[in-house]
């Protein structure tokens, strides 16, 4: 796809407006991060945070940062798709952060070290090659990935690969105020109705396409 000229949002406040309102929400959130950390340290042995190796702009892998919700003996290296009943693996609170996206919220941290943005297309695990493949095609790569996205508030985890990329290269080309800020006031909603924001679709479709390979 024709990479389409960068607007003055995109090019000059995107960033800039991005890092200022993670660290607004770092700091209006901080009761919370430090609840939920609290509640997860409390709830099973290990540590707060959870990384996990991801693919950013242009191909560039980064850590993204998460609450933990599984426990400290599940398999290292293996996306949860690949474990044997990965449910028995989530934890008491692990299961609540899931469900409300509070999970989530330390990609503040990505967003303010530059690795991420608020909206954007949600970063692809580093082995999930047949959605970085579509991405590229429709030239979804070539931004930050997001903490929601265009993708996330048409259709969700029921998408198949190809057309959330088509929905991420859609956004990707059209980036504007009126989109993110469509974004969020969307994905908002989503949280207060506990509806959750994740990829457990795309890691099912892996999975059924490994099984039937």
């Amino acid at each position: 796809m024709r990479e389409k000229k960068k607007g003055v949002y995109q090019k000059y406040l995107k960033n800039l407006l991005d890092r200022l309102l993670a660290l607004v929400g770092t700091a209006a959130l901080s009761w919370l991060l430090l609840g939920v950390g609290i509640a997860v340290r409390l709830d099973s042995p290990g540590p707060v945070l959870f990384r996990q190796k991801r693919v950013g702009r242009n191909g560039q892998y980064f850590y993204i940062y998460k609450f933990r919700t599984m426990r400290i003996d599940t398999p290292h290296d293996m996306p949860t798709h690949l474990l044997n009943h990965p449910d028995l693996f989530i934890t008491r609170v692990g299961r609540f952060l899931r469900k409300t996206s509070l999970d989530e919220l330390p990609q503040l941290f990505n967003i303010l070290k530059g690795d991420m943005a608020l909206v954007g297309p949600r970063p692809a695990l580093w082995n999930q090659e047949d959605l970085i493949s579509e991405r590229e095609w429709y030239g979804a790569n070539s931004v930050r990935p997001g903490l929601t996205g265009w993708a996330q508030i048409h259709g969700r985890d029921e998408l198949p690969i190809r057309e959330k990329a088509e929905l991420d290269g859609y956004y990707v080309h059209h980036i504007a105020l009126g989109m993110d800020l469509e974004c969020l006031c969307k994905t908002a909603g989503a949280v207060l109705r506990q509806d959750g924001i994740h990829e457990g679709m795309m890691e099912k479709q892996m999975q059924k396409a490994k099984v039937n390979h």
